[in-house]
């Protein structure tokens, strides 16, 4: 069953707070991959230099394009269902 709870506040503060959270997100899900991605190729890295590597500003951008896409794109599904 689905609670169809009404929101406190409908404004454009509403929908910034979500796209932030949205996008926010969807960065940590990029670094999270990036992370274990980076463990599974090395068997004697620490988290700090495995951090290291992957914390850069290339990839950062590549986090936040990414994070507006999926938020474009949630957005158009939301308002199409």
């Amino acid at each position: 069953m689905i609670l169809n709870m009404p929101s406190k506040s409908s404004g454009p503060r509403s929908y910034l707070l979500r796209a932030v959270v949205e996008v926010g997100f969807i960065i940590f899900l990029f670094y999270a991959n990036l992370l274990m991605g980076e463990f599974d190729r090395s068997i004697h890295k620490t988290l700090s230099g495995a951090l290291h590597e992957i914390v850069t500003p290339a990839n950062f951008a590549i986090a936040l394009t990414a994070a507006f896409i999926g938020h474009i794109v949630v957005e158009f599904l939301r308002q199409k269902l």
